[in-house]
């Protein structure tokens, strides 16, 4: 347990970073809710834990880190989320992205292919009481171990192109998001399934992630 007054200084940190989302264009009510329901800090080192509300990625180790809310933000409010959706995320990484997920959605299905980054994820999501959270280690990468059709995929990785075998895991009227290299660096491109069959895709903004292994 923390000190009231470590509780104190977390809310208030909780309470600056949803001003500072709302201010920067984030207007979806359940996804500020779930970013003010989620502890950040829980997600980081100990010794990163007086950061852990400020907007910047913070690493997590292995060359990883955990994306600043801003990012993160941006990613899942162009989702269109809902409260029946089944998600797949690509690197679970610190587990964070996949706590919101989990308030927002059903179900969600996260890969990652480090273990170690693996295994503390599980606990930290165990110890908060995520059970709509389903962690898959997969050492290759790829995404071999995954079944079925999702509403909505979230890659949190950058690709030089997007993998081919997500789009056969995108359910009909189901959105993807994917920082992908371009000419003027990463960007965030976001893929939406018609129910046709055909896809639209858009730029919807810079990006900054580390590189996406498969």
């Amino acid at each position: 347990m923390y000190r009231n007054d470590e509780g104190d200084r977390f809310q208030r940190a909780t309470g600056l970073m949803i001003q500072s989302l709302r201010s920067g264009g984030i207007y979806s009510t359940s996804l500020l809710q779930a970013f003010a329901s989620i502890p950040r800090h829980m997600f980081v080192s100990e010794a990163l834990r007086y950061r852990a509300y400020e907007d910047t990625s913070l690493p997590i180790g292995f060359g990883q880190t955990i994306s600043r809310p801003s990012t993160i933000a941006r990613m899942l409010q162009v989702c269109d989320i809902r409260s029946s959706s089944r998600v797949l995320e690509v690197g679970t990484g610190s587990g964070y992205q996949a706590a919101l997920l989990s308030v927002l959605c059903d179900r969600v299905v996260t890969c990652e292919r480090i273990h170690d980054l693996y295994t503390r994820a599980r606990q930290v999501l165990f110890q908060l009481g995520l059970n709509n959270v389903q962690c898959v280690y997969n050492d290759n990468g790829g995404f071999d171990t995954v079944r079925g059709e999702y509403d909505i995929i979230v890659v949190a990785a950058v690709a030089d192109a997007t993998p081919p075998s997500l789009f056969e895991l995108m359910a009909p009227g189901g959105v993807m998001v994917v920082p992908v290299h371009s000419a003027s660096g990463q960007v965030l491109r976001r893929y939406a399934r018609e129910e046709s069959g055909s896809i639209v895709e858009e730029d919807i903004g810079d990006a900054n992630f580390v590189p996406l292994v498969v």
